[in-house]
Protein backbone atom coordinates (compact mmCIF):
# COMPACT_ATOMS: atom_id res chain seq x y z
CA UNK A 1 0.00 0.00 0.00
CA UNK A 2 1.54 3.28 -1.12
CA UNK A 3 1.19 6.39 1.01
CA UNK A 4 0.85 9.80 -0.62
CA UNK A 5 3.56 12.45 -0.23
CA UNK A 6 3.31 13.84 3.30
CA UNK A 7 2.99 17.55 4.06
CA UNK A 8 4.47 16.97 7.52
CA UNK A 9 7.90 18.48 8.09
CA UNK A 10 7.93 16.65 11.44
CA UNK A 11 7.78 13.04 10.24
CA UNK A 12 7.32 11.38 13.66
CA UNK A 13 3.78 10.10 13.00
CA UNK A 14 4.49 8.63 9.59
CA UNK A 15 7.78 7.17 10.88
CA UNK A 16 5.86 5.40 13.64
CA UNK A 17 3.10 3.88 11.52
CA UNK A 18 3.12 0.08 11.70
CA UNK A 19 4.81 -1.83 8.93
CA UNK A 20 2.35 -1.94 6.03
CA UNK A 21 2.35 -5.74 6.23
CA UNK A 22 0.75 -5.45 9.68
CA UNK A 23 -2.07 -3.15 8.57
CA UNK A 24 -5.61 -4.45 8.24
CA UNK A 25 -7.13 -4.67 4.79
CA UNK A 26 -8.63 -1.28 3.91
CA UNK A 27 -11.80 -1.40 1.80
CA UNK A 28 -11.81 2.11 0.33
CA UNK A 29 -14.14 1.64 -2.62
CA UNK A 30 -16.77 4.36 -2.60
CA UNK A 31 -14.70 6.68 -0.41
CA UNK A 32 -12.91 8.86 -2.93
CA UNK A 33 -11.09 11.99 -1.76
CA UNK A 34 -8.49 14.26 -3.37
CA UNK A 35 -4.85 13.49 -2.66
CA UNK A 36 -4.56 16.75 -0.74
CA UNK A 37 -7.12 16.95 2.04
CA UNK A 38 -7.29 18.87 5.31
CA UNK A 39 -10.28 17.90 7.42
CA UNK A 40 -10.17 21.19 9.34
CA UNK A 41 -10.76 23.07 6.09
CA UNK A 42 -13.44 20.62 4.92
CA UNK A 43 -15.51 21.15 8.08
CA UNK A 44 -15.29 24.96 8.16
CA UNK A 45 -14.11 27.03 5.15
CA UNK A 46 -15.47 24.54 2.60
CA UNK A 47 -18.85 24.59 4.38
CA UNK A 48 -18.90 28.40 4.09
CA UNK A 49 -18.04 28.10 0.37
CA UNK A 50 -20.94 25.65 0.04
CA UNK A 51 -23.45 28.17 1.36
CA UNK A 52 -23.62 27.27 5.07
CA UNK A 53 -21.93 30.43 6.36
CA UNK A 54 -25.02 31.73 8.16
CA UNK A 55 -26.07 28.32 9.53
CA UNK A 56 -25.46 27.64 13.21
CA UNK A 57 -22.44 25.36 13.67
CA UNK A 58 -21.83 25.30 17.43
CA UNK A 59 -24.01 26.05 20.44
CA UNK A 60 -22.42 26.18 23.88
CA UNK A 61 -21.51 28.28 26.89
CA UNK A 62 -24.33 30.71 26.27
CA UNK A 63 -23.99 31.50 22.59
CA UNK A 64 -24.37 30.27 19.02
CA UNK A 65 -21.63 30.41 16.40
CA UNK A 66 -22.23 30.25 12.68
CA UNK A 67 -20.05 28.35 10.20
CA UNK A 68 -18.56 31.69 9.07
CA UNK A 69 -17.72 32.61 12.66
CA UNK A 70 -16.21 29.16 13.23
CA UNK A 71 -14.12 29.37 10.05
CA UNK A 72 -12.81 32.82 11.00
CA UNK A 73 -12.16 31.81 14.62
CA UNK A 74 -10.22 28.70 13.68
CA UNK A 75 -8.19 30.55 11.05
CA UNK A 76 -7.13 33.14 13.64
CA UNK A 77 -6.22 30.43 16.13
CA UNK A 78 -4.29 28.49 13.50
CA UNK A 79 -2.29 31.61 12.61
CA UNK A 80 -1.45 32.15 16.29
CA UNK A 81 -0.30 28.54 16.63
CA UNK A 82 1.99 28.80 13.62
CA UNK A 83 3.30 32.34 14.02
CA UNK A 84 3.49 32.65 17.81
CA UNK A 85 3.77 29.11 19.14
CA UNK A 86 5.90 27.69 16.34
CA UNK A 87 3.65 24.75 15.51
CA UNK A 88 5.07 22.89 12.50
CA UNK A 89 3.19 20.44 10.25
CA UNK A 90 3.33 17.03 11.90
CA UNK A 91 3.95 18.33 15.44
CA UNK A 92 1.74 16.65 18.01
CA UNK A 93 -0.55 19.08 19.81
CA UNK A 94 -2.45 18.01 22.94
CA UNK A 95 -5.76 19.67 23.80
CA UNK A 96 -7.11 19.51 27.35
CA UNK A 97 -10.66 20.69 27.90
CA UNK A 98 -14.20 19.76 28.72
CA UNK A 99 -16.69 19.66 25.82
CA UNK A 100 -17.11 23.25 24.69
CA UNK A 101 -16.92 25.24 21.44
CA UNK A 102 -13.38 26.43 22.22
CA UNK A 103 -12.12 22.84 22.33
CA UNK A 104 -13.64 22.15 18.91
CA UNK A 105 -12.13 25.37 17.58
CA UNK A 106 -8.68 24.48 18.92
CA UNK A 107 -8.90 21.00 17.39
CA UNK A 108 -9.91 22.36 13.98
CA UNK A 109 -7.28 25.12 14.12
CA UNK A 110 -4.45 22.75 15.02
CA UNK A 111 -5.60 20.46 12.20
CA UNK A 112 -5.51 23.38 9.75
CA UNK A 113 -1.96 24.07 10.90
CA UNK A 114 -1.08 20.51 9.88
CA UNK A 115 -0.64 19.29 13.44
CA UNK A 116 -1.47 15.80 14.70
CA UNK A 117 -4.01 16.37 17.47
CA UNK A 118 -4.38 14.46 20.73
CA UNK A 119 -7.62 15.38 22.51
CA UNK A 120 -7.71 14.54 26.23
CA UNK A 121 -10.28 14.51 28.99
CA UNK A 122 -10.31 17.07 31.80
CA UNK A 123 -10.34 14.35 34.46
CA UNK A 124 -6.88 12.99 33.61
CA UNK A 125 -4.17 13.58 36.21
CA UNK A 126 -0.59 14.68 35.57
CA UNK A 127 0.76 11.11 35.55
CA UNK A 128 -1.78 10.02 32.95
CA UNK A 129 -1.08 13.10 30.82
CA UNK A 130 2.66 12.47 31.04
CA UNK A 131 2.22 8.91 29.76
CA UNK A 132 0.37 10.31 26.73
CA UNK A 133 2.85 13.14 26.15
CA UNK A 134 5.83 10.77 26.28
CA UNK A 135 4.24 8.14 24.03
CA UNK A 136 3.36 10.66 21.30
CA UNK A 137 6.35 12.97 21.92
CA UNK A 138 3.97 15.91 22.20
CA UNK A 139 5.60 19.34 21.88
CA UNK A 140 2.64 21.69 22.39
CA UNK A 141 -0.38 21.64 24.71
CA UNK A 142 -3.45 23.88 24.52
CA UNK A 143 -5.29 23.86 27.83
CA UNK A 144 -8.47 25.43 29.14
CA UNK A 145 -7.17 27.84 31.78
CA UNK A 146 -9.53 26.30 34.35
CA UNK A 147 -7.66 22.98 34.01
CA UNK A 148 -4.08 24.20 34.00
CA UNK A 149 -2.80 22.70 37.29
CA UNK A 150 -2.35 19.07 36.17
CA UNK A 151 -1.07 20.21 32.76
CA UNK A 152 1.59 22.36 34.41
CA UNK A 153 2.65 19.44 36.61
CA UNK A 154 2.93 17.28 33.51
CA UNK A 155 5.08 19.88 31.71
CA UNK A 156 7.53 19.99 34.62
CA UNK A 157 8.36 16.30 34.25
CA UNK A 158 8.16 15.76 30.49
CA UNK A 159 11.22 16.07 28.27
CA UNK A 160 9.06 16.58 25.16
CA UNK A 161 6.43 19.15 26.16
CA UNK A 162 7.96 22.59 25.63
CA UNK A 163 4.95 24.86 25.16
CA UNK A 164 1.76 24.99 27.26
CA UNK A 165 -0.69 27.74 26.35
CA UNK A 166 -4.03 28.50 27.95
CA UNK A 167 -7.28 29.22 26.14
CA UNK A 168 -10.58 30.41 27.56
CA UNK A 169 -13.16 27.64 27.44
CA UNK A 170 -15.92 30.07 28.39
CA UNK A 171 -17.27 32.70 26.01
CA UNK A 172 -14.99 35.48 27.29
CA UNK A 173 -11.98 34.59 25.09
CA UNK A 174 -9.61 36.15 27.59
CA UNK A 175 -6.56 33.91 27.82
CA UNK A 176 -3.12 33.85 26.21
CA UNK A 177 -4.06 31.92 23.06
CA UNK A 178 -7.21 34.00 22.55
CA UNK A 179 -5.24 37.24 22.85
CA UNK A 180 -2.63 36.01 20.37
CA UNK A 181 -5.40 35.15 17.90
CA UNK A 182 -7.22 38.46 18.33
CA UNK A 183 -5.07 40.44 15.90
CA UNK A 184 -4.74 37.71 13.26
CA UNK A 185 -6.57 37.92 9.92
CA UNK A 186 -9.61 35.75 9.28
CA UNK A 187 -7.87 34.14 6.30
CA UNK A 188 -5.31 31.40 6.82
CA UNK A 189 -3.55 29.26 4.24
CA UNK A 190 -4.07 25.84 5.79
CA UNK A 191 -1.40 23.20 5.34
CA UNK A 192 -2.24 21.08 2.32
CA UNK A 193 -1.98 17.77 4.11
CA UNK A 194 -2.22 14.45 2.32
CA UNK A 195 -5.44 12.46 2.70
CA UNK A 196 -3.31 9.82 4.42
CA UNK A 197 -1.34 12.15 6.66
CA UNK A 198 -2.11 11.39 10.31
CA UNK A 199 -4.56 13.97 11.66
CA UNK A 200 -5.54 12.47 15.01
CA UNK A 201 -4.09 10.20 17.67
CA UNK A 202 -6.82 8.50 19.67
CA UNK A 203 -5.55 7.00 22.91
CA UNK A 204 -7.30 3.88 24.13
CA UNK A 205 -8.41 3.83 27.73
CA UNK A 206 -5.36 2.44 29.47
CA UNK A 207 -3.29 5.56 30.10
CA UNK A 208 -0.61 4.33 32.50
CA UNK A 209 2.35 2.11 31.79
CA UNK A 210 2.47 1.89 28.01
CA UNK A 211 -0.72 3.38 26.56
CA UNK A 212 -1.85 2.59 23.03
CA UNK A 213 -2.42 5.37 20.52
CA UNK A 214 -4.47 4.76 17.39
CA UNK A 215 -3.50 6.71 14.27
CA UNK A 216 -6.22 8.19 12.07
CA UNK A 217 -5.77 9.93 8.73
CA UNK A 218 -7.53 13.06 7.45
CA UNK A 219 -9.64 10.89 5.15
CA UNK A 220 -10.71 8.64 8.06
CA UNK A 221 -12.46 11.54 9.77
CA UNK A 222 -14.54 12.13 6.66
CA UNK A 223 -15.15 8.41 6.05
CA UNK A 224 -17.01 7.98 9.34
CA UNK A 225 -19.29 10.88 8.38
CA UNK A 226 -19.74 9.87 4.75
CA UNK A 227 -20.37 6.28 5.83
CA UNK A 228 -22.13 5.78 9.17
CA UNK A 229 -23.53 9.30 9.66
CA UNK A 230 -24.85 9.56 6.10
CA UNK A 231 -26.20 6.01 5.80
CA UNK A 232 -27.43 5.21 9.32
CA UNK A 233 -28.22 8.64 10.82
CA UNK A 234 -29.22 10.28 7.52
CA UNK A 235 -27.98 13.66 8.77
CA UNK A 236 -29.40 16.83 7.25
CA UNK A 237 -28.55 20.54 7.79
CA UNK A 238 -31.65 20.82 9.99
CA UNK A 239 -30.26 18.45 12.62
CA UNK A 240 -29.15 19.55 16.08
CA UNK A 241 -26.77 17.16 17.86
CA UNK A 242 -26.49 16.58 21.61
CA UNK A 243 -24.57 14.00 23.61
CA UNK A 244 -22.47 13.05 26.60
CA UNK A 245 -19.29 11.39 25.26
CA UNK A 246 -16.13 13.46 25.75
CA UNK A 247 -14.68 14.94 22.56
CA UNK A 248 -11.47 13.22 23.70
CA UNK A 249 -13.11 9.91 22.76
CA UNK A 250 -13.38 9.28 19.03
CA UNK A 251 -17.03 8.36 19.67
CA UNK A 252 -17.64 11.88 21.00
CA UNK A 253 -15.51 13.67 18.40
CA UNK A 254 -17.47 11.96 15.63
CA UNK A 255 -20.91 12.41 17.12
CA UNK A 256 -20.49 15.94 18.47
CA UNK A 257 -18.16 17.56 15.92
CA UNK A 258 -17.38 15.67 12.72
CA UNK A 259 -20.91 14.47 11.93
CA UNK A 260 -22.79 17.75 12.40
CA UNK A 261 -20.10 19.90 10.76
CA UNK A 262 -19.82 17.61 7.74
CA UNK A 263 -23.49 18.14 6.86
CA UNK A 264 -24.12 21.76 7.86
CA UNK A 265 -25.94 20.78 11.05
CA UNK A 266 -25.49 22.22 14.56
CA UNK A 267 -23.69 20.73 17.57
CA UNK A 268 -24.68 21.59 21.13
CA UNK A 269 -21.80 21.13 23.56
CA UNK A 270 -22.17 20.65 27.31
CA UNK A 271 -19.29 20.78 29.75
CA UNK A 272 -21.36 18.75 32.20
CA UNK A 273 -23.53 16.43 30.12
CA UNK A 274 -25.64 15.03 32.95
CA UNK A 275 -29.08 13.72 31.95
CA UNK A 276 -30.88 16.78 33.45
CA UNK A 277 -28.58 19.13 31.51
CA UNK A 278 -29.06 17.19 28.28
CA UNK A 279 -32.83 17.17 28.77
CA UNK A 280 -32.80 20.95 29.23
CA UNK A 281 -30.79 21.43 26.01
CA UNK A 282 -32.97 19.02 24.03
CA UNK A 283 -36.07 20.97 25.06
CA UNK A 284 -34.48 24.40 24.49
CA UNK A 285 -32.83 23.81 21.10
CA UNK A 286 -35.10 21.02 19.82
CA UNK A 287 -32.17 18.62 19.47
CA UNK A 288 -32.74 15.85 16.95
CA UNK A 289 -29.79 13.44 17.33
CA UNK A 290 -28.52 12.22 20.70
CA UNK A 291 -25.40 10.21 21.50
CA UNK A 292 -25.20 8.74 24.99
CA UNK A 293 -25.15 5.53 27.02
CA UNK A 294 -28.17 3.50 28.20
CA UNK A 295 -27.70 4.87 31.73
CA UNK A 296 -28.63 8.36 30.52
CA UNK A 297 -31.52 7.11 28.39
CA UNK A 298 -33.02 5.52 31.51
CA UNK A 299 -32.97 8.94 33.17
CA UNK A 300 -34.56 10.51 30.07
CA UNK A 301 -37.36 7.96 30.11
CA UNK A 302 -38.07 8.85 33.73
CA UNK A 303 -38.00 12.57 32.86
CA UNK A 304 -40.56 12.00 30.10
CA UNK A 305 -42.80 10.33 32.66
CA UNK A 306 -42.52 13.56 34.65
CA UNK A 307 -43.42 15.79 31.71
CA UNK A 308 -40.19 16.45 29.83
CA UNK A 309 -40.72 17.05 26.08
CA UNK A 310 -38.08 15.14 24.12
CA UNK A 311 -40.25 14.70 21.04
CA UNK A 312 -37.75 16.59 18.85
CA UNK A 313 -35.31 13.65 19.03
CA UNK A 314 -35.45 11.58 15.86
CA UNK A 315 -32.29 9.54 16.48
CA UNK A 316 -31.21 8.13 19.84
CA UNK A 317 -27.82 6.44 19.41
CA UNK A 318 -26.72 4.08 22.17
CA UNK A 319 -23.12 2.96 22.46
CA UNK A 320 -20.41 2.57 25.06
CA UNK A 321 -22.11 -0.29 26.88
CA UNK A 322 -24.63 -3.00 26.13
CA UNK A 323 -28.15 -1.70 25.49
CA UNK A 324 -30.52 -3.62 27.78
CA UNK A 325 -33.66 -4.86 26.04
CA UNK A 326 -35.99 -3.12 28.57
CA UNK A 327 -34.49 0.30 27.73
CA UNK A 328 -34.85 -0.39 24.00
CA UNK A 329 -38.50 -1.47 24.42
CA UNK A 330 -39.39 1.37 26.82
CA UNK A 331 -37.91 3.98 24.47
CA UNK A 332 -39.81 2.58 21.52
CA UNK A 333 -43.05 2.51 23.51
CA UNK A 334 -42.58 6.03 24.84
CA UNK A 335 -41.37 7.78 21.66
CA UNK A 336 -42.49 5.55 18.80
CA UNK A 337 -38.92 5.71 17.51
CA UNK A 338 -36.14 3.12 17.66
CA UNK A 339 -33.02 3.38 19.75
CA UNK A 340 -30.04 2.71 17.48
CA UNK A 341 -27.62 0.38 19.22
CA UNK A 342 -24.17 0.14 17.66
CA UNK A 343 -20.58 -0.81 18.36
CA UNK A 344 -17.39 1.01 17.52
CA UNK A 345 -13.78 1.03 18.67
CA UNK A 346 -11.07 3.65 19.04
CA UNK A 347 -8.98 1.52 16.68
CA UNK A 348 -11.73 1.70 14.02
CA UNK A 349 -12.44 5.38 14.84
CA UNK A 350 -16.23 5.08 15.14
CA UNK A 351 -19.30 2.82 14.84
CA UNK A 352 -18.95 0.01 12.29
CA UNK A 353 -21.93 -2.21 13.22
CA UNK A 354 -25.35 -0.67 13.85
CA UNK A 355 -29.09 -1.04 13.82
CA UNK A 356 -31.02 1.11 11.31
CA UNK A 357 -34.21 3.15 11.55
CA UNK A 358 -36.00 0.59 9.41
CA UNK A 359 -34.15 -2.50 10.67
CA UNK A 360 -33.71 -2.80 14.42
CA UNK A 361 -34.38 -5.24 17.22
CA UNK A 362 -33.75 -5.67 20.94
CA UNK A 363 -30.54 -7.31 22.24
CA UNK A 364 -29.03 -6.95 18.79
CA UNK A 365 -26.18 -4.75 17.57
CA UNK A 366 -27.37 -4.89 13.96
CA UNK A 367 -25.36 -5.36 10.79
CA UNK A 368 -22.12 -3.83 9.47
CA UNK A 369 -22.24 -0.24 8.23
CA UNK A 370 -21.86 -0.02 4.45
CA UNK A 371 -18.20 -0.47 3.57
CA UNK A 372 -17.50 -2.80 6.50
CA UNK A 373 -17.53 -6.60 6.74
CA UNK A 374 -17.77 -8.73 9.90
CA UNK A 375 -17.28 -12.36 10.82
CA UNK A 376 -17.06 -14.37 14.04
CA UNK A 377 -13.89 -16.42 14.51
CA UNK A 378 -12.39 -18.86 17.00
CA UNK A 379 -9.00 -18.54 18.69
CA UNK A 380 -7.30 -19.93 15.58
CA UNK A 381 -8.91 -17.42 13.23
CA UNK A 382 -11.39 -19.89 11.69
CA UNK A 383 -14.98 -18.73 11.20
CA UNK A 384 -17.38 -20.33 13.69
CA UNK A 385 -20.85 -21.65 12.81
CA UNK A 386 -23.79 -19.23 12.97
CA UNK A 387 -25.12 -18.88 16.50
CA UNK A 388 -21.85 -19.79 18.23
CA UNK A 389 -19.94 -17.30 20.38
CA UNK A 390 -16.58 -16.20 19.02
CA UNK A 391 -14.33 -13.22 18.49
CA UNK A 392 -15.61 -10.33 16.39
CA UNK A 393 -13.43 -9.63 13.34
CA UNK A 394 -14.11 -6.62 11.11
CA UNK A 395 -12.56 -4.80 8.19
CA UNK A 396 -13.56 -1.76 6.18
CA UNK A 397 -12.40 1.70 5.10
CA UNK A 398 -10.92 2.44 8.57
CA UNK A 399 -8.77 0.16 10.68
CA UNK A 400 -6.20 -0.25 13.41
CA UNK A 401 -2.80 1.41 13.15
CA UNK A 402 -1.09 1.70 16.52
CA UNK A 403 1.61 4.32 17.03
CA UNK A 404 4.97 2.52 17.28
CA UNK A 405 3.49 -0.47 19.14
CA UNK A 406 4.24 -4.18 18.94
CA UNK A 407 0.63 -4.85 19.99
CA UNK A 408 -0.42 -4.11 16.39
CA UNK A 409 0.04 -7.80 15.55
CA UNK A 410 -2.38 -8.76 18.33
CA UNK A 411 -5.17 -6.56 16.96
CA UNK A 412 -4.83 -7.40 13.27
CA UNK A 413 -5.06 -11.01 12.07
CA UNK A 414 -4.89 -11.90 8.36
CA UNK A 415 -6.06 -8.39 7.42
CA UNK A 416 -8.96 -8.33 9.90
CA UNK A 417 -9.32 -6.16 13.01
CA UNK A 418 -9.94 -8.29 16.11
CA UNK A 419 -11.87 -5.93 18.34
CA UNK A 420 -11.67 -7.70 21.69
CA UNK A 421 -15.43 -8.34 21.78
CA UNK A 422 -17.21 -11.67 21.80
CA UNK A 423 -20.29 -11.89 19.55
CA UNK A 424 -22.61 -14.29 17.85
CA UNK A 425 -23.95 -13.90 14.32
CA UNK A 426 -27.40 -15.35 13.66
CA UNK A 427 -28.62 -17.06 10.49
CA UNK A 428 -29.76 -13.72 9.05
CA UNK A 429 -26.39 -12.02 9.58
CA UNK A 430 -27.35 -9.95 12.63
CA UNK A 431 -24.70 -9.52 15.30
CA UNK A 432 -25.38 -10.04 19.01
CA UNK A 433 -22.96 -8.91 21.72
CA UNK A 434 -21.85 -11.53 24.26
CA UNK A 435 -19.05 -10.01 26.34
CA UNK A 436 -15.71 -8.26 26.33
CA UNK A 437 -12.96 -10.82 26.06
CA UNK A 438 -10.35 -8.91 27.99
CA UNK A 439 -10.13 -7.13 31.33
CA UNK A 440 -11.72 -3.86 30.26
CA UNK A 441 -14.60 -2.72 32.43
CA UNK A 442 -17.32 -0.73 30.67
CA UNK A 443 -19.17 1.41 33.21
CA UNK A 444 -21.77 4.02 32.18
CA UNK A 445 -20.09 4.28 28.80
CA UNK A 446 -16.54 4.67 30.12
CA UNK A 447 -13.87 2.09 29.33
CA UNK A 448 -11.80 1.41 32.45
CA UNK A 449 -8.72 -0.79 32.47
CA UNK A 450 -8.78 -3.06 35.52
CA UNK A 451 -4.97 -3.26 35.80
CA UNK A 452 -4.77 0.53 35.94
CA UNK A 453 -7.11 0.64 38.95
CA UNK A 454 -5.10 -2.17 40.55
CA UNK A 455 -1.91 -0.14 40.14
CA UNK A 456 -3.52 2.86 41.83
CA UNK A 457 -4.74 0.75 44.76
CA UNK A 458 -1.35 -0.91 45.17
CA UNK A 459 0.22 2.50 45.68
CA UNK A 460 -1.71 2.80 48.98
CA UNK A 461 0.28 1.64 52.04
CA UNK A 462 -2.62 -0.47 53.37
CA UNK A 463 -2.88 -2.62 50.24
CA UNK A 464 -0.83 -5.78 49.86
CA UNK A 465 -2.48 -7.24 46.77
CA UNK A 466 -5.63 -6.61 44.78
CA UNK A 467 -7.64 -7.77 41.81
CA UNK A 468 -10.13 -5.57 39.96
CA UNK A 469 -13.05 -6.88 37.90
CA UNK A 470 -16.39 -5.72 36.51
CA UNK A 471 -19.47 -6.36 38.64
CA UNK A 472 -22.96 -6.15 37.11
CA UNK A 473 -24.90 -3.01 37.97
CA UNK A 474 -28.48 -2.21 36.91
CA UNK A 475 -27.80 1.48 36.34
CA UNK A 476 -24.24 1.61 34.99
CA UNK A 477 -24.08 -1.73 33.18
CA UNK A 478 -21.02 -2.61 35.23
CA UNK A 479 -19.09 -1.07 38.11
CA UNK A 480 -15.46 -1.39 39.14
CA UNK A 481 -15.17 -3.93 41.95
CA UNK A 482 -11.89 -4.35 43.84
CA UNK A 483 -10.90 -7.42 45.84
CA UNK A 484 -8.22 -6.24 48.28
CA UNK A 485 -5.74 -8.12 50.46
CA UNK A 486 -4.57 -5.83 53.26
CA UNK A 487 -1.16 -5.47 54.85
CA UNK A 488 -0.75 -7.17 58.21
CA UNK A 489 -2.25 -5.16 61.01
CA UNK A 490 -4.80 -3.31 58.85
CA UNK A 491 -8.51 -4.04 59.20
CA UNK A 492 -11.05 -3.57 56.45
CA UNK A 493 -13.82 -1.23 57.54
CA UNK A 494 -16.01 1.46 55.99
CA UNK A 495 -13.45 4.16 56.78
CA UNK A 496 -10.74 2.30 54.87
CA UNK A 497 -13.09 1.74 51.93
CA UNK A 498 -13.59 5.49 51.63
CA UNK A 499 -9.87 6.14 52.11
CA UNK A 500 -8.99 3.75 49.29
CA UNK A 501 -11.67 5.19 47.01
CA UNK A 502 -10.43 8.74 47.63
CA UNK A 503 -6.87 7.60 47.02
CA UNK A 504 -7.78 6.16 43.62
CA UNK A 505 -9.71 9.30 42.68
CA UNK A 506 -6.65 11.40 43.48
CA UNK A 507 -4.27 9.11 41.58
CA UNK A 508 -6.13 8.50 38.31
CA UNK A 509 -9.26 9.92 36.68
CA UNK A 510 -12.00 9.88 39.35
CA UNK A 511 -14.55 7.96 37.27
CA UNK A 512 -12.24 4.91 37.45
CA UNK A 513 -12.53 4.46 41.22
CA UNK A 514 -13.86 1.14 42.63
CA UNK A 515 -17.46 1.62 43.70
CA UNK A 516 -17.37 -1.73 45.49
CA UNK A 517 -14.39 -2.82 47.61
CA UNK A 518 -14.23 -6.27 49.20
CA UNK A 519 -11.53 -7.29 51.65
CA UNK A 520 -10.32 -10.87 51.25
CA UNK A 521 -7.63 -13.07 52.83
CA UNK A 522 -5.96 -14.11 49.56
CA UNK A 523 -6.38 -13.73 45.80
CA UNK A 524 -7.12 -16.80 43.68
CA UNK A 525 -4.06 -17.46 41.48
CA UNK A 526 -2.74 -19.87 38.89
CA UNK A 527 0.27 -22.07 39.55
CA UNK A 528 2.42 -19.42 37.88
CA UNK A 529 1.08 -16.67 40.15
CA UNK A 530 -1.36 -14.95 37.79
CA UNK A 531 -4.54 -13.60 39.35
CA UNK A 532 -7.58 -15.64 38.30
CA UNK A 533 -9.94 -12.77 37.62
CA UNK A 534 -12.63 -15.14 36.40
CA UNK A 535 -12.76 -16.56 39.94
CA UNK A 536 -13.20 -13.06 41.36
CA UNK A 537 -16.03 -12.42 38.91
CA UNK A 538 -17.75 -15.59 40.05
CA UNK A 539 -17.71 -14.25 43.61
CA UNK A 540 -19.49 -10.99 42.66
Amino acid sequence: MMLGPSAHTDSFSRDNLPDVGLWPDLLLEGFDYPDRLNVGVELTDKMVENGFGDHTALIGNGRRRTYKELADWTNKLAAAMVENLGVKPGNRVLIRSANNPAMVACWLAATKAGAVVVNTMPMLRAGELTAIVDKAEISHALCDTRLMDEMTLCAKTSKYLKTVVGFDGTSNHDAELDRLALEKPVRFDAVETSQDDVALLGFTSGTTGNPKATMHFHRDLLIIADGYAREVLQVTPDDVFIGSPPLAFTFGLGGLAVFPLRFGAAATLLETASPPNMIEIIEKFKATVCFTAPTAYRAMLQAMEEGADLSSLRAAVSAGETLPAPVYHDWQAKTGKPMLDGIGATEMLHIFVSNRFDDHRAACTGKPVTGYEAKIIDDNGAEVPRGEVGRLAVRGPTGCRYLGDNRQKNYVLDGWNITGDSFTMDEDGYLHFAARNDDMIISAGYNIAGPEVEAALLAHPAVSECGVVAAPDPDRGSIVQAHVVLMDGRSGDAALVKELQDHVKATIAPYKYPRDIRFIEALPKTATGKIQRFALREET
